[in-house]
């Protein structure tokens, strides 16, 4: 089958967005700046310590980047951080590189 080559290179880069790293649009090193400013403080408070335990438990309920992603939305709705879009992904760039290792 012979597509016209406008139509194989929109599949080619469809294909590559859909394979792509999750957050790979965030900045880890940004995440890593929200994250400490306002996460940190309430993780501590549910897990002593720094409160990375959240994320290191064995019984963690976040399993895949979309529940990731999802977490991270809930916890700015829930706080009131204010974050945009775009900081979330950052702080999703962030946990996934520290912890998760989603693919």
């Amino acid at each position: 089958m012979n597509l016209p080559i406008p139509v194989c290179l929109a599949l080619c880069v469809f294909t590559a967005a859909a394979q792509a790293a999750p957050f790979a649009q965030g900045d880890p090193q940004a995440g890593k700046a929200l994250h400490d400013k306002t996460c940190i403080s309430c993780h501590a408070g549910m897990f002593g310590g720094d409160g990375s335990r959240m994320y290191t438990r064995a019984d963690r309920k976040t399993r895949s980047a979309q529940q990731l992603a999802a977490r991270i939305s809930g916890c700015n709705a829930n706080t009131g951080a204010g974050w945009f879009p775009e900081d979330e992904a950052h702080v999703g760039a962030w946990l996934n590189q520290q912890y998760y290792k989603f693919k």
